[in-house]
Order: structure tokens, then sequence, then C-alpha cells
């Protein structure tokens, strides 16, 4: 049986598919797994030929064994998709941060160029006015 990459833990670089994809493959080969050792006991008991109390409680187990094999495969999927909800969800909430910084920045960075405008404007004002007044004493001397 093929080792399977355990579901929680983030996918390694290389183009490994997501989680839930993962998560997916492994229940498939875990059920496939299930219904081929379940198949080569049905074949064996059959084989034998004894439809004896043993070969029903040896079915019966299977059968036991079969749905809680479902219901742990269940649990921990569930269990996965919650983290990985969590996570997502951290990161839609630091994405809302992010872009509310940027559009204060944005918004600063506005407010400043407006503020270097005005002050180069009464800059330029006052220089012109200063120009002006030397240019009248020039003419009238």
């Amino acid at each position: 049986m093929n080792a399977v990459p355990n579901p929680v833990d983030p996918p390694p670089e290389g183009g490994q598919p997501p989680i839930s994809l993962a998560a997916e493959r492994a229940r498939a080969q875990l059920h496939e797994e299930i219904e081929r050792v379940r198949a080569g006991v049905e074949e064996m008991l059959t084989e034998q030929g004894a439809a004896s109390a043993e070969d029903e409680a040896l079915r019966r187990d299977l059968d036991a064994l079969r749905e809680d094999t479902r219901l742990f495969v269940k649990k921990r999927t569930k269990r996965v998709e919650r983290k990985l909800e969590r996570r997502i969800d951290g990161v839609e909430e630091r994405t809302e941060r992010l872009a509310a910084r940027i559009d204060q920045v944005e918004a600063e960075r506005a407010a400043a160029e407006v503020r270097i405008h005005s002050a180069t404007e009464q800059m330029l004002d006052e220089l012109l006015r200063e120009i002006r007044a030397i240019a009248e004493l020039l003419t009238r001397h």
C-alpha cells in the first residue's frame, strides 16, 4: 500500500495537489484497500464452503470494521476540512487588514501630495512677491 501524505500538513512545494484533493485520493485508496481485503476474505470463506456461525461472525466483524473505518475517515476528513477552513479564514482576515492598510497609505500619500503642492504654491507666490518688490525698487531708482 502506498504511503499517503498527512492531509493536515501543508503540501510540499513542487506541484502537489491541494489538501482536499489529497484527502479525497487517500479516502478512495483506503476504501479500495478495505474492499479488496473484504473481497479476499469473502472469497476465501466461499472457497472453504463452510457457512458456519464462525463465518457469519467473521462477516459481522468485517462489516463492523468497514463501518468503523468509514466513520473514522469521515471524522478525520471533517477535522481536516475545519482546519483548512480556519486557515482560509485567517488568510482572508489578513488580506482584509492589508487592503485597509493599503487604502490608508494611499490616502496619506494623496494628503501629502496636496500638502506639498500647497506649500510649493505658497513658496512660489511669496517668491513672486519678493521679485516684484525687488523689481519695483529697481524701477524707482
